[in-house]
């Protein structure tokens, strides 16, 4: 029987296994981009649901899925290698989360339902292979991407997201797993993961991120129709001061998260925008 303490070491593990800080501020974005976008309370705490127990099972199955490796290298910040949780635990801990995003990702609709889950797919997929190839920019591009046809396909309506709105969630994605490689990348090729970051370099990968991060910054402030609100060029200077700051610290402070904190930032600013362009984020079909 678990005592008080052992529930406790178990919890905190599950926690921090989880990767709590994009988790919390993917799913809070998808939601404010939901209610943002008109939705009843009922599907943006569906919406909330769905991509909150998609990131649970994607950071669970990343450690789970890392666990040996982190072993090797001594991945103090890791829970694994902590002994907080097993490796085991947290593989049923992803398995329990991604059924309940099956089904509350398909209570949000079949079609928008099917692209989160393949969101989900693309991260897991990530997780299990294709962090350690080139092509690990590639389940970013595609699961940011299809968050924002997600909640755009779930909200009232037969609206479809703008061809903008998903190129801006594809490169703040992919931007984001520039920015949050750097810290890992002598640990990483330790164990064999060699993604793009790793291939180009941390001088190439530190100027990398913040260009994706700006570049979706410029298509958020330009994408909606008619000239930009000073609102919008408010936030997008904000948001490209931001990114800079991340290629500044990831070059200068090599072992630093701040970087990603950064590009967390950089999303939060870019959701902040997409929320008030929100009659331009959901088109009709065929516009």
């Amino acid at each position: 029987m678990m005592t008080g303490t052992g529930a406790r070491r178990l919890g905190r593990g599950l926690v921090l296994a989880s990767h709590p800080a994009p988790a919390v501020v993917v799913t809070a974005l998808a939601a404010g981009l939901a209610a943002a976008l008109g939705s009843p309370a009922g599907v943006v705490t569906l919406v909330a649901v769905a991509v909150g127990t998609g990131q649970l099972s994607v950071g669970w199955s990343n450690d789970w899925i890392d666990a040996a490796r982190d072993l090797a290298v001594h991945r103090a910040d890791k829970p694994v290698v902590q002994g907080l949780v097993t490796a085991a635990t947290l593989r049923g801990a992803a398995f329990a989360a991604l059924a309940v995003c099956v089904v509350a990702s398909l209570a949000a609709g079949l079609v928008a339902g099917a692209a989160h889950l393949v969101a989900v797919a693309g991260a897991w997929a990530y997780n299990a292979r294709l962090k350690s190839t080139a092509w690990s920019w590639l389940p970013y591009a595609l699961s940011f991407g299809l968050l924002a046809v997600f909640v755009v396909l779930a909200a009232p309506g037969p609206s479809v997201p703008a061809a903008w709105a998903v190129l801006a969630a594809a490169l703040l994605g992919v931007g984001a797993h520039v920015a949050n490689t750097l810290p890992d990348l002598e640990d990483d090729a330790a164990t064999g993961v060699r993604g793009l970051p790793h291939r180009l370099g941390r001088r190439a990968s530190g100027v990398l991120a913040p260009a994706l991060l700006t570049a979706a910054v410029a298509v958020v402030v330009v994408g909606p129709a008619g000239p930009p609100a000073p609102a919008a060029w408010a936030g997008g200077v904000l948001a490209v001061v931001l990114a800079a700051g991340a290629g500044v610290v990831a070059v200068t402070r090599p072992r630093s998260r701040a970087p990603f904190a950064l590009s967390l930032c950089v999303a939060v600013v870019c959701v902040v925008l997409l929320g008030q362009a929100a009659p331009d984020i959901a088109v009709s079909p065929g516009a």
